[in-house]
């Protein structure tokens, strides 16, 4: 069974964000890092652990992105993966979901994957749509925030549960090929084994540039980003316990709370 995994990368959450002179989108500077999305690491990581099940399963990961992506490719690599595929664009502006999916599904359309695996939220954009994207228009069956899955029917099928509101799973059977996203905590992914370490320095990443995929007309462009507004500023009470008390019943008064 061959699997494809749709990784993305992103900025890691301790750098600072700035919204460029535009404002239409995110300004990167020399000392910005980049990692793997977190979604995405728990997808690749179910994705080994069926080839673990499975040997004869094959897993390739995907990205699009600037010449920056490959480290999250071969960081896949690293992690097991068996090849890597580099959608090339050096576009540093709003990509939308389905723009992504599109280019994503030119590739899949003819890789005969039986099983399509993506983190189920992107860090950055939070768009949460590219793999539901993905499946209607390679018009397979999809499951999304997928906290467990199972092969059955002697591998042509997919016992999966989902995650829903209220603490709940819905239950469900897939048939094969299908495109899933992952939920957290499905699994716990791995580090890297020194021997995949090595091979992913000196394995060849194809690049694919979006240009020569026809990419798609764009039919959603960001009007403006912006900061968010600031924050009402907290009172602090001062005096005794019983000042502190009298004031604070009187302020929830005022306010309609009590």
């Amino acid at each position: 069974m061959k699997i494809l995994v749709c990784v993305k990368q992103v900025p890691d959450t301790d750098n600072i964000v700035r919204i460029d002179d535009s404002k239409t989108w995110i300004e990167y500077h020399e000392k910005t890092c980049f990692r793997m999305n977190r979604y995405d690491e728990y997808a690749l990581e179910e994705a080994l652990r069926i080839r673990e099940k499975y040997p004869e399963t094959s897993i390739d990961v995907i990205s699009l992105g600037p010449a920056r992506v490959e480290s999250t490719i071969r960081k896949a690599l690293e992690m097991g993966a068996d090849n890597g595929i580099h959608l090339l664009t050096e576009q540093h502006s709003f990509m939308s979901p389905s723009e992504i999916a599109t280019l994503i599904a030119i590739v899949a359309r003819h890789g005969g994957y039986r099983l399509i695996l993506a983190g189920v939220i992107a860090e950055d954009d939070m768009f949460c749509q590219t793999g539901q994207m993905l499946a209607a228009m390679l018009g397979l069956p999809c499951a999304t925030s997928v906290i467990y899955l199972e092969r059955v029917k002697d591998g042509k099928a997919l016992y999966v549960e989902r995650e829903i509101e209220g603490g709940q799973r819905e239950c469900l059977h897939i048939d094969l090929p299908a495109v899933l996203t992952i939920q957290s905590g499905i699994n716990r992914p791995r580090y890297p084994s020194l021997s995949n370490v090595l091979r992913a320095r000196k394995q060849k990443i194809p690049q694919l540039n979006i240009n020569d995929l026809s990419p798609p007309e764009r039919y959603e462009h960001l009007a403006c980003l912006s900061y968010p507004q600031p924050q009402l500023k907290g009172e602090f009470i001062q005096g005794s316990l019983e000042n502190k008390a009298r004031t604070l019943l009187r302020v929830l008064h005022q306010k309609g709370l009590l």
